[in-house]
């Protein structure tokens, strides 16, 4: 089976073509081959699929073999992918994920993809809905886990995350980080964001549901500009640098929270096959 390996800023993964050939997606099969000593190596594993009702859809398998809504690093890489190989004919076009429809637009240079934007819609807030066990909004509440006291933000971009701003320690937030994402309050787990203002940007360490410490969450950049835009911390409709380990994003948050727009780089690494046995 064919495969390609692309990275958004460091966050990598196995993108498999299930449109030119037919596939079956297994967890298991994805854990493995996600595993950095056993197999190829990825934080996830991408399926590009024939659309329903838009130009293509998409799947997405975490390292640990489990399925995310969506990605948004992981949807550049397909979106680059789907127009280099020219399985989409235009530069702008939708997506199919489990989170809902994505618009997606790609910029060019000498005639392939180097950077991709996204509307990622509208950010979720509703406790029960994103979800938390918590009903309404919990935008800078208090929160106490494993001794510490912190304050949150919990915001779903189609996925579940948990933002916080407190001042915290590198030994703190790799303690927490874990803790945090499978903490009962997250009926589903949950990515976690640890974030802090620097000369008006916003730099982000995050801690992925169902993959650990990773280079970039382009879904945490935009729930992290969210709840930074919500707390007064940045302003809204303005372009936002957002910086994670492995490089920056570009976030627009609305005034109306209708839409949150990330733009950022997708970028080929290497293609193979995977041998049967």
């Amino acid at each position: 089976m064919r495969f390609w390996k692309y990275h958004g800023i460091g966050n990598d993964f196995i993108l498999i073509d299930g449109i030119s050939s037919e596939i079956e997606i297994d967890g298991e099969r994805c854990k493995l081959m996600c595993d950095r000593n056993f197999g190829i190596g990825a934080d996830g594993v991408v399926f590009l699929l024939p659309g329903e009702r838009t130009d293509l859809s998409m799947r997405v398998i975490n390292a640990d073999g489990s399925e995310a809504e969506m990605c948004g690093n992981g949807i550049r890489c397909l979106a680059k992918h789907a127009y280099d190989f020219g399985l989409v004919g235009k530069e702008e076009f939708t997506v199919g994920t489990l989170a809902g429809v994505k618009t997606t637009k790609v910029f060019l240079d000498g005639g392939k993809v180097t950077t991709v934007m996204l509307d990622m819609g509208a950010p979720i807030l509703d406790g029960r809905t994103i979800p938390i066990d918590y009903d309404g909004e919990f935008i800078d509440q208090p929160f106490a886990v494993d001794g510490f006291s912190l304050k949150g933000s919990a915001v779903s971009m189609g996925n579940p995350h948990f933002v916080t701003f407190s001042d915290l320690s590198n030994n703190e937030t790799d303690k927490l980080g874990p803790v945090l994402e499978g903490h009962p309050f997250f009926p589903r787990r949950t990515n976690v964001e640890f974030c802090r203002i620097k000369d008006g940007n916003i730099h982000v360490k995050v801690y992925e549901r169902g993959v650990g410490w990773t280079l970039a969450c382009g879904t945490g950049a935009c729930a992290s500009a969210t709840a930074a835009a919500m707390n007064g911390l940045v302003p809204f409709d303005e372009p936002l640098d957002v910086r994670l380990p492995g490089g920056w994003l570009k976030i627009t948050v609305e005034k109306g929270l209708g839409h949150v727009r990330m733009e950022g780089p997708a970028t080929l690494v290497f293609e193979g096959n995977i041998m049967d046995e």
